[in-house]
């Protein structure tokens, strides 16, 4: 039977709904809007989209969005100064510095310097740590999505053996962790993995997110797993795929993401949800 299609689209609206509903609750007992502001150095034409999209899904939602559109030129103590304007003010509930940024910032200093309750992207150590020992915190936006996503279409996670495929600080050990904190047993594999065929033919639940084309062959899907894809790369064709070989995967899954259409849509919607959770939390 063929795989059921998780439709990402579909559950980001069914999100983007609940954070309308909760954005306009809080705005009638706070008397403002969770307010969410974007920082964006540089002329880097995916992050260009990614922000507009941000913007708009913000103002939809019912949040209060602003962007800070800086130039490449910035120097990292002009933008360490942003974020910690930003980390001071009263009507700022979500702070997100859009990746990558130019190349003479250094990331790492740029995380660091954000307020951990106001990142609403879950990348600084404290929020990190919060979730690896189990206490709540703001979560990564994809990986938090991709859970939502499970939960959707009915995995049974109790229990499941899974496999994330890609250790990044941005995909793959916090998902590993949120499938740990749901009782999966986990195994954190990569692209250097020894026989990775073998462990992907094992999993109930397979996570892909290595950004390599179709490093997943269909045939090592196991009988009725679910597949969560957050590779985006290009074919040969130019045609957005995974890193889930999607055809063969979708004809053993039991259900399976599509690329594009499946994860993506939901990093933004996560990132919405986020910006509420803190402005509640900050409010308390």
């Amino acid at each position: 039977m063929p795989a059921m299609i998780i439709d990402g689209k579909a559950i980001a609206e069914k999100v983007r709904s609940e954070v309308r509903v909760r954005a306009e609750a809080f705005a009638k007992r706070v008397g403002r809007k969770p307010g969410l502001e974007v920082i964006l150095v540089g002329e880097d034409p995916a992050s260009q989209v990614y922000v507009r999209n941000k913007e708009s899904a913000a103002e939809k939602a019912g949040l209060r969005g602003a962007v800070h559109r800086l130039d490449g030129e910035t120097s990292e103590a002009v933008l360490l100064a942003k974020v910690r304007e930003l980390n001071g003010r009263d009507d700022v509930d979500g702070i997100l510095v859009q990746l990558p940024v130019p190349k003479h910032i250094d990331p790492l200093a740029i995380v660091d310097a954000l307020d951990w309750k106001k990142d609403v992207d879950g990348l600084t150590p404290h929020n990190a740590g919060l979730l690896w020992v189990g206490r709540k915190g703001l979560r990564p936006c994809t990986p938090f999505g991709s859970m939502r996503l499970l939960d959707e279409c009915g995995a049974k996670l109790d229990g499941a053996r899974a496999i994330v495929v890609g250790r990044s600080n941005l995909v793959g050990k916090p998902i590993a962790a949120m499938l740990l904190e749901r009782n999966a047993t986990v195994v954190l594999a990569h692209s250097k993995t020894v026989d990775l065929d073998e462990r992907v033919r094992e999993a109930d639940i397979v996570i892909a997110a290595v950004g390599r084309a179709e490093i997943i062959r269909g045939a090592w899907i196991k009988e009725g797993a679910t597949v969560i894809d957050v590779g985006i790369n290009r074919g040969v064709d130019g045609k957005l795929i995974g890193d889930v070989e999607f055809k063969a995967a979708a004809e053993r899954a039991r259900a399976i993401t599509p690329v594009p259409g499946g994860v993506g849509p939901m990093t933004i919607a996560m990132l919405l949800s986020n910006t509420v959770d803190a402005a509640e939390a900050r409010a308390l």
